[in-house]
C-alpha cells in the first residue's frame, strides 16, 4: 500500500480545476432544466399524447388547458399546420380516452383564452399513434379575430380618395340615363357622408381599442366573476335539494294525515255532528244571547252598588207598595215598582 500512495497523489495533482467546474455546472444546469420539465421528458414525464386534426387552430396555443367534462386532464404541447389542416398535439393524465374520442376548441375566459376540450367515447382505448380525424372535431369562429381584422381593414382606407373617387365616376356617367345618375349620386353622396364622419369613425375605432384594454386589464376580475357565478350556481342547486326533501316530507306529512283521519273517521264524525248542531242552537240564539247580555248590565250595576254601603246589604222589595194608582187628582205612587234612584225609563 506504501507503494501507490504516491501516485495517487500525482493524479490528483494532475486534475485540472476548472474543467472539473465546468463539468459540475453544466451537469447542475442539466438537473435544473430536468427538474423544470420534468412532463415533457420521454420516460419520467407523466401522461400520454394524442393528436387531434383541425380545420383551423382558432386561437389555441401551445401550454393551454384540456379539460375532459371541465376537469383539467392535461395541456397543449404543439399546435402546427400539416397540409390543408392544423394538427393539434396535447398530453393527458389520469384521463381515460376511447377510439371515439371528439375534441372541440372553446373559449374559456371573454378575452378569447381557449382550451382543448376532451369527451371521450368509444368501447376501446385510443391508440396514441391515431390522430382523432376532423369529423370528430369542431373548431368555433373567433368573433374577436374577425372584428380586430375589421377594425384594421376599415382603418387603412383612405376616406378621402374614396370620396374622390366616387365623385369623378358620377360625373364620368354625367350623360347617361337617369336611373345610373340617380343611382351614381347616392353613391357620391355616400362616399361624400364617409368622408365626413372619418374623425367619428376613427374616434369609434380609439374607442373600441380602449375597451378591449380595459377588457384585458380586468381579465382576473372576469375570471372571479365566472368563479363566483359558479359558486352561486352550486348554492342554488344545493337549496334545490333542501327544498325537494321539504316537498317531499311535506307530502309524507300529509299521507300520515290523510291515514289519521281515515282511522278516526268513526269516531269524529259524531263529535261534528255534535258540534254542528251546538253551532245551530248557537246561531238560532243569536239575538236572545246579547240581548240577555245587555240587561245582565244593570244587574251588576245594582248589586256592586248594595255592596259598595260597607258591611250591609240595601234591600228593596218591589211587592210591598201598592200598584201605581192615577185618578185624575189623586195618584198613588205613580213611577210604580222601581228600584230607589231609578227615574222613568230607567232600564
Amino acid at each position: 500500500m506504501t507503494l501507490f500512495a504516491p501516485e495517487r497523489s500525482r493524479r490528483r495533482a494532475r486534475r485540472d480545476p476548472i474543467t472539473t467546474g465546468v463539468v459540475g455546472l453544466t451537469v447542475l444546469g442539466l438537473l435544473v432544466l430536468a427538474a423544470v420539465n420534468t412532463d415533457d421528458l420521454p420516460i419520467i414525464g407523466g401522461g400520454t399524447t394524442y393528436t387531434a386534426e383541425f380545420s383551423e387552430a382558432a386561437g389555441l396555443s401551445p401550454g393551454n388547458e384540456v379539460r375532459v367534462a371541465g376537469v383539467k386532464v392535461g395541456k397543449v404541447t404543439g399546435v402546427g399546420l400539416a397540409g390543408d389542416h392544423v394538427r393539434v398535439t396535447f398530453r393527458v393524465t389520469d384521463a381515460w380516452i376511447g377510439d371515439r374520442t371528439t375534441a372541440a376548441i372553446k373559449i374559456k375566459t371573454l378575452l378569447g383564452q381557449k382550451y382543448l376540450a376532451v369527451d371521450p367515447q368509444g368501447s376501446q382505448p385510443l391508440d396514441p399513434a391515431a390522430p382523432i380525424p376532423r369529423d370528430r372535431t369542431i373548431a368555433p369562429y373567433d368573433v374577436q379575430e374577425a372584428f380586430n381584422g375589421l377594425a384594421a381593414t376599415v382603418g387603412q382606407i383612405d376616406t378621402k380618395q374614396l370620396a374622390d373617387s366616387f365623385t369623378v365616376l358620377s360625373q364620368t356617367f354625367a350623360g347617361t340615363s337617369d336611373e345610373v345618375k340617380g343611382a351614381l349620386d347616392g353613391l357620391s353622396a355616400l362616399s361624400q357622408t364617409i368622408a365626413s364622419r372619418d374623425d367619428q369613425l376613427a374616434a369609434l375605432l380609439a374607442n373600441t381599442r380602449q375597451l378591449s384594454g380595459t377588457l384585458a386589464d380586468r381579465d382576473a376580475q372576469f375570471e372571479q366573476l365566472l368563479a363566483d357565478g359558479n359558486r352561486l350556481l352550486d348554492e342554488v342547486r344545493t337549496r334545490r335539494d333542501a327544498i325537494s326533501a321539504l316537498l317531499t316530507g311535506t307530502q309524507n306529512l300529509s299521507t300520515e294525515l290523510s291515514g289519521l283521519v281515515a282511522d278516526n273517521s268513526a269516531q269524529l264524525a259524531p263529535a261534528l255532528e255534535q258540534l254542528d248542531e251546538v253551532t245551530d242552537v248557537l246561531r238560532r240564539n243569536q239575538d236572545n244571547l246579547n240581548r240577555g247580555i245587555a240587561d245582565l248590565a244593570p244587574f251588576y250595576r245594582l248589586f256592586a252598588n248594595t255592596l259598595g254601603n260597607g258591611r250591609w246589604f240595601d234591600v228593596y222589595i218591589c211587592g210591598l207598595l201598592p200598584p201605581s194608582v192615577n185618578l185624575g187628582a189623586i195618584s198613588l205612587n205613580e213611577e210604580g215598582c222601581l228600584p230607589p234612584g231609578a227615574g222613568k225609563g230607567t232600564r
